[in-house]
Parts: C-alpha cells; sequence; structure tokens
C-alpha cells in the first residue's frame, strides 16, 4: 500500500515557477514509476509526466515539454515536479501518481495509487 500526498501549489504569475512535491509513505515507493496528472475545470485528467523508479528515463506531454522537470528522490520518498513559464492554462489541480510503467503512464494505465491533488492556478 502507497499513500500520497502533493504539496507546493498555490496562486501564482503567469511567467512564474512551482515546485510541486508528492510525498509517499509506503516501503515500496522505490519499485513504482511516478507521474504528475493535471485536471482543469470542466476537463478530464491528463498526463503531465513521469518518471521510471530509477528515475532514469522520463516522460512529458507535449503541453508542458521544456517548462517542467519531473524528479524524484527515492530515499525521500518523494518525488518533484519542477514547472517554469507557466501559463493560464496550466491551471489545474495536480495530482501524483504511482504505477507499473513510466513508458504508458501517458495513457493512463496500470496506475495502482493517486494522490488528492494539490491546486495550481496561475493568473494573466
Amino acid at each position: 500500500q502507497v499513500q500520497l500526498v502533493e504539496s507546493g501549489g498555490g496562486l501564482v504569475q503567469a511567467g512564474g515557477s512551482l515546485r510541486l512535491s508528492c510525498a509517499a509513505s509506503g516501503r515500496t515507493f522505490s519499485s513504482y514509476a511516478m507521474g504528475w496528472f493535471r485536471q482543469a475545470p470542466g476537463k478530464g485528467r491528463e498526463f503531465v509526466a513521469a518518471i521510471s523508479w530509477a528515475g532514469g528515463t522520463t516522460y512529458y506531454a507535449d503541453s508542458i515539454k521544456g517548462r517542467a522537470t519531473i524528479s524524484r528522490d527515492n530515499a525521500k520518498n518523494a518525488v518533484y515536479l519542477q514547472m517554469n513559464s507557466l501559463k493560464p492554462e496550466d491551471t489545474a489541480r495536480y495530482y501524483c501518481a504511482a504505477g507499473r510503467g513510466a513508458h504508458f503512464m501517458d495513457r493512463m494505465v496500470a496506475i495502482d495509487y493517486w494522490g488528492q491533488g494539490t491546486q495550481v492556478t496561475v493568473s494573466s
């Protein structure tokens, strides 16, 4: 069992930066691929980024590529999402997820655990 708790969201002006954190409980954290997803009001949940269990491989949605960096610290049971050059269209609730394969997280399959999310609001 893995519990995920996100933090770091908030209100930021367009062009600003935020670093989201996801703290995981459970001894098996390092065996999971981790991902970030987001959901804007009235829209479906969408993939943002994923990282393999060892942190050696990362994947990004085209909408955020070049503006975000996903990383993890298995010693701290944590995964991070650094977002720069934020745009109003990045406004959404951001969710952390643990799954069985980073390379197919963009299809939202084989995801075992979800966090409750943290709100990111980007003002223009």
